[in-house]
């Protein structure tokens, strides 16, 4: 095989075994983890008091509203949060990342 036609899938290798590329990828897992895991809390920590405190989620705060109302609109609202953070960090950190590869490798 001409040595032309080998050598872009050793660049798509070379890249996916640089050190940059590894950097990469820990942190777009490690910030997917902790937000991961920020919305698993609210969302459990959410059942778990509905499962175990019924008597402060089911009080009432107004004549027709319960604790529970506002506390499942929190859990909405944190995930549309959660989401934000992800986009805006994603925007402005990983696709930067992403470029500085694509234009060191050619990609």
């Amino acid at each position: 095989m001409p040595k032309s036609q080998t050598r872009p899938s050793a660049g798509i290798e070379d890249l996916l075994e640089s050190p940059e590329f590894h950097a990469l990828t820990a942190r777009k897992n490690r910030v997917s983890l902790i937000l991961t895991l920020a919305i698993l809390a609210v969302y459990f920590g959410f059942i778990f008091l509905i499962a175990f405190r019924k008597d402060l989620v089911g009080a009432y705060l107004a004549d027709n509203v319960t604790w529970g109302i506002p506390m499942g609109i929190g859990v909405i609202a944190s995930a549309w949060v959660l989401t934000g953070i992800y986009v805006v960090w994603a925007n402005s950190k990983y696709d930067v990342m992403v470029e500085d590869l694509r234009r060191k490798w050619g990609k």
